[in-house]
């Protein structure tokens, strides 16, 4: 894994190979002759942090342009399941009978967002959290206060809180388990709904937009290395902003740019991409380009395309027939745990009355595509050593019949011997939702990039030296922001509007 601090030149150098990434060499101010725009705060990119940022930056008095290289406002955000991570004794987790705390959520986002998840960015976030939700309330959006209260990728319904692995070993023991995947008011994928809100928020507030618009470089001030400006690109016509105030980066990862992968992220090659697919790290690349610092390149975050229902109800398995996790963790974490630690390909093993306890509307479509009558069968169709698979179901159903999971833990509620007729689901086989092919069928994976630009709690950019590169700002995946090398659902629309916020603020009091 890339350490923290890690040096600069995202994307450029290293490898001796051709690049062909488009250039991101800084512009001198004093080349430039003639800015199409000038505003106090230049957001570059509209997903949710730079909504969030371009909307406080507003509210604080700042004139403020937001640059979008589609064709309007929305980004990855607008193609996420819209679940905002969000805890501390919010209303919808009273109205649903959960008592909750910062710590509480602290000690979770902690051990599940870790080793070395930010812990003064996490400690803002755990501690701003019901501050956080009520302003996205302010926003306009709404949450049902019921729980959904089965393992899922998505709930089907429009419950507005949902488990996100806090009640699965060992975060049970570390923190009291309380729900805290908070959902708007959307029996589907609810980033769209999360974006409209915000956009018309920031709108509202005096933001303006130039879509199509894709920045190049930054402008920078010859004499004091202050970023003052950005270089863009519309329609074939090149253009140059000034920010009298500061730029603020949000442009997204760079799950969408080969090259950074290769230098940087190499798990997510040959996977597919949970983005846009406009995610290159133009953002980083221009920001590095000045010097400046990116953290936890490495770390990425991988779903396998596997139901949780159908994982919790039987067990999920190597090549070689092996557990290796417990099964009722929020389904990234076992992901992960999958791809980047397991020999490939994974099953997920289950029976006839797993799968058909699973109500219909919760299969997604998916259908085993493997059925056999015993385990022997079953071991020769996946290719499995044989006795491997016989051997590790014969341990769990031991166990299992006692209530018990010695080995790694898994809910009682979870448990049961599993007994044939047996189905293997292919996670490769993708599932469908809505009739639409999942991102990662094919390969039985897709992810997206976590590292990013070194900032400081406020969206400062910093150097390699540590130290503020001035006027430059950044927030949302475009920065490292409260993640180790774990993830969970809710966390990037929730880092990226809460420290957007803080980016937004700052910017608007810059010089």
């Amino acid at each position: 894994m890339s350490p923290a601090g890690a040096g600069a030149g995202a994307g450029a150098g290293g490898t001796g190979r051709a690049r062909t990434s488009r250039p991101v060499t800084p512009v001198p101010a004093s080349t430039v002759e003639h800015y199409d725009a000038v505003t106090d705060v230049l957001v570059v990119g509209y997903g949710c942090a730079g909504a969030a940022a371009a909307y406080e930056a507003a509210t604080a008095g700042a004139g403020v342009l937001v640059l979008e290289r589609a064709g309007g406002p929305g980004g990855s955000s607008a193609q996420s399941g819209g679940e905002l991570y969000l805890g501390g004794g919010t209303p919808v987790q009273h109205a649903c009978g959960f008592e909750d705390s910062a710590d509480e959520m602290y000690a979770y986002l902690a051990a599940a967002l870790g080793p070395h998840a930010d812990e003064e960015k996490l400690r803002l976030y755990c501690d701003g959290s019901t501050e956080h939700f009520q302003w996205f309330v302010d926003r306009g959006l709404t949450f049902e206060p019921t729980l959904w209260d089965q393992p899922t990728w998505m709930p089907t319904t429009k419950d507005g809180l949902m488990w996100l692995g806090e009640n699965a070993w060992p975060y049970n023991e570390i923190a009291r388990p309380a729900p805290r995947g908070h959902r708007c008011a959307t029996d589907a994928f609810g980033g769209w709904l999360v974006m409209e809100k915000l956009v018309a928020a920031a709108e509202a507030a005096g933001a303006t937009t130039h879509a199509d618009t894709l920045a190049t470089a930054l402008v920078v001030d010859d004499d004091t290395g202050r970023v003052v400006g950005v270089r863009a690109r519309r329609h074939g016509r090149e253009l140059t902003y000034r920010a009298r105030r500061a730029v603020v980066l949000t442009t997204g990862g760079f799950a969408d740019n080969e090259e950074m992968l290769a230098d940087h992220a190499p798990h997510l090659i040959g996977h597919g991409k949970v983005s846009d697919g406009l995610d290159d790290g133009s953002g980083i690349r221009m920001a590095c380009a000045l010097g400046a610092a990116a953290r936890r390149m490495a770390t990425v975050e991988i779903a396998l395309t596997a139901l949780p229902a159908m994982v919790t109800r039987g067990m999920l398995v190597n090549a070689h027939g092996q557990r290796f996790i417990n099964e009722d963790v929020y389904p990234g974490l076992f992901s992960v745990a999958a791809v980047l630690t397991q020999p490939a390909p994974y099953w997920v093993i289950i029976d006839e009355e797993g799968y058909e306890s699973i109500p219909e509307k919760d299969r997604w479509g998916v259908l085993p595509l493997h059925v056999t009558g015993t385990l022997a069968e079953l071991e020769a169709e996946l290719r499995m050593p044989a006795g491997a698979l016989e051997s590790t179901v014969t341990a769990y159903n031991t166990y299992a019949a006692r209530g018990q999971d010695p080995f790694f833990h898994k809910d009682p509620r979870w448990l049961r011997p599993l007994k044939g007729p047996f189905a293997a689901v292919d996670p490769r086989a993708g599932f469908h939702q809505g009739g639409r092919p999942s991102a990662g069928a094919g390969t039985g994976a897709a992810g997206f990039t976590l590292g990013g630009l070194h900032t400081t709690v406020d969206g400062a950019v910093l150097d390699v030296s540590g130290e503020p590169v001035p006027g430059l700002y950044a927030a949302g995946r475009a920065a490292a922001g409260i993640h180790g090398e774990g993830y969970i659902s809710g966390t990037s629309l929730g880092d990226g509007t809460f420290f957007g916020r803080r980016a937004g603020k700052a910017a608007a009091g810059g010089a």
